[in-house]
């Protein structure tokens, strides 16, 4: 599963040097700025937590306060109004707290997962969607292994997970005949937006875009067993965020950007485009970020991350995992004869190669728009189709993708001759090979840990009678929001409000609230301070093999 990697590539101390970006394809060439821009699209991000282990709300922009489930403290709302162009991203996945004994034989326990819109002022707001779908584990199967390589994408696009396949459908601009075209919101009211099942150990991802006419908020929840929509504004109602938020006792390591969690807040562009020129004559072979973070930028410094206007106190800075963005880069060519258009992810540096990106690419030439599938490594250099060039014209070569969940961000773009991708790529296998030459021999007497496919490592073991006291959460009651800084986008004016409904103040803390009791060390393992990356890696590796013996439970007959 690409999340242990992202896990291990982004939730651990962040100590970024260049040489972690080492591609075999550049053989000590040198990579290119593309020097691109995010537009102004404010889009809200559902996916802090990304693990929900129960009901309630994931995600509130109107004004006001939830209460965290695991401490009762007051956690600000990711405050934000929208009005006009607007793109929302919903990822999510349901661990419950007996997931160790659900059995692939039986039937699933499930959540639905909701989006709800808020109009706050007196008047009707409409909405029109442009383009979006929504699907999940049952509808689309994440296989670890599946489609790997490059392959054509075809009419109807490869099932490898919700993510890969609600990004198909952003990529060509439709729009799933589930969801509704246009919409409207009553005067000082509530619709549900959407629903779908969130399975036990499984994933549920929702991309959409769209216009609005005049104001509104956006909130994501998570209901169990459903009637009606009273009943998930019920949820809302409740004003309690649902369980799962492991970065609460993390959020001085979140603002120093020592550590990286998921994003839950609205962030600043849904599309990143860029343009270059290059004579490949005369300059070279070219290398340009796909997409780089601070970690992985291929020495060219340049971070294709947009900031956040919003967020929530345990969500990261900024929207660091690009999830659902656009991205067209445009390369103006000269050059003569046959290149290789290649797209690479960075060797890793410990552990097993994992899935670094599932996805699907338009590539629009001269020739005319071809379509992909991509299934990449880390440490792999794949081409994505021979390009021909014209001497003496500039050859114009445009790559898109919507960037899908469950990827690892930090990937090359290059245009290069097939010799140089045929070296590179056997590079990659002389490393695997050393590699698997030097792993150490399995003893009888401790058995190395199974590992899943996508590279994890195994946790650090810590003795439970040496283990300190995990530190208290301090309270974030009263503390003054302060979102990212950022180039932000001003709420729009409301006409002047009505009387405030019961339903658009969040509840005061029932008198009879209590904290749910922490997870005991059987199914989490043992938490000191300065080992939470482990522990998280562990409840990462955890899900892999679940969802494993899930899958492999499903395949016979």
């Amino acid at each position: 599963m690409p999340l242990l990697s992202s896990l291990l590539g982004l939730a651990l101390t962040v100590t970024a040097q260049p040489s972690w970006a080492y591609v075999a394809l550049m053989a000590g060439q040198t990579a290119r700025p593309l020097h691109g821009t995010f537009n102004a699209v404010p889009v809200m991000h559902s996916n802090q937590p990304e693990e929900v282990e129960g009901p309630g709300i994931l995600i509130n922009s109107a004004p006001g306060v939830a209460y965290a489930a695991e401490t009762g403290q007051a956690l600000r709302n990711a405050e934000y109004t929208f009005n006009g162009e607007f793109g929302m991203h919903l990822h999510h996945k349901y661990f419950p707290p007996n997931r160790g004994s659900i059995s692939a034989a039986e039937r699933r326990s499930e959540l639905t997962l909701a989006a709800i819109l808020i109009n706050p002022v007196l008047r009707p707001v409409h909405i029109r969607f442009s383009n979006g779908a929504v699907r999940n584990s049952f509808e689309a199967p994440y296989l670890v292994n599946n489609l790997m390589g490059v392959k054509p994408l075809g009419p109807r696009p490869w099932n490898t997970g919700p993510g890969d396949a609600t990004a198909v459908q952003m990529l060509r601009g439709k729009l799933d005949h589930r969801l509704d075209e246009e919409i409207t919101i009553p005067a000082r009211s509530r619709i549900v937006l959407l629903q779908t099942q969130l399975p036990a150990l499984g994933i549920a991802n929702a991309l959409l875009r769209g216009h609005s006419d005049g104001p509104f908020q956006i909130a994501v929840v998570a209901a169990k067993n459903p009637q009606s929509e009273a009943d998930i504004l019920a949820v809302l109602d409740e004003g309690r965020l649902a369980p799962g938020r492991v970065y609460l006792n993390r959020i001085s390591e979140i603002t120093n950007r020592s550590v990286f969690s998921r994003v839950g807040g609205v962030a600043v562009g849904d599309t990143f485009t860029a343009s270059i020129n290059h004579d490949l004559a005369v300059q070279g072979p070219l290398h340009v970020p796909f997409t780089s973070t601070d970690r992985h930028h291929f020495g060219t410094r340049e971070v294709q991350v947009n900031p956040l206007a919003a967020r929530m106190v345990d969500s990261s800075l900024d929207n660091v995992g690009t999830y659902g963005v656009r991205f067209d880069i445009n390369l103006q060519l000269q050059g003569n004869g046959p290149y290789e258009l290649v797209m690479s992810h960075p060797s890793p540096t410990g552990g097993r190669a994992f899935t670094a990106f599932r996805g699907s690419l338009q590539i629009r030439t001269a020739e005319g728009l071809r379509e992909v599938h991509v299934g990449l490594r880390s440490g792999q250099s794949l081409s994505l189709g021979q390009l021909q060039l014209q001497r003496g014209v500039v050859n114009k070569v445009r790559v898109s993708m919507v960037y899908p969940a469950d990827a690892t961000p930090g990937h090359l773009l290059s245009v290069v001759p097939a010799s140089q991708l045929a070296q590179a790529q056997d590079e990659e296998r002389r490393v695997e090979l050393a590699r698997l030459n030097a792993a150490p021999p399995k003893t009888p007497a401790l058995p190395p840990p199974s590992l899943p496919a996508d590279g994890a490592v195994p946790p650090t073991t810590v003795s439970p009678t040496t283990a300190p006291t995990p530190p208290v959460v301090p309270a974030q009651s009263g503390v003054p929001f302060r979102p990212y800084p950022g180039p932000l986008l001003p709420p729009p004016e409301l006409l002047r409000p009505a009387p405030i409904p019961t339903w658009l103040q969040p509840p005061p803390p029932p008198n009879s609230f209590r904290p749910l009791p922490p997870p005991s060390s059987a199914s989490m393992g043992a938490q000191p301070p300065g080992a939470g990356s482990s522990s998280l890696i562990d409840r990462y590796r955890q899900a892999v093999e679940e969802q494993q013996r899930l899958m492999q439970g499903w395949e016979q007959p």
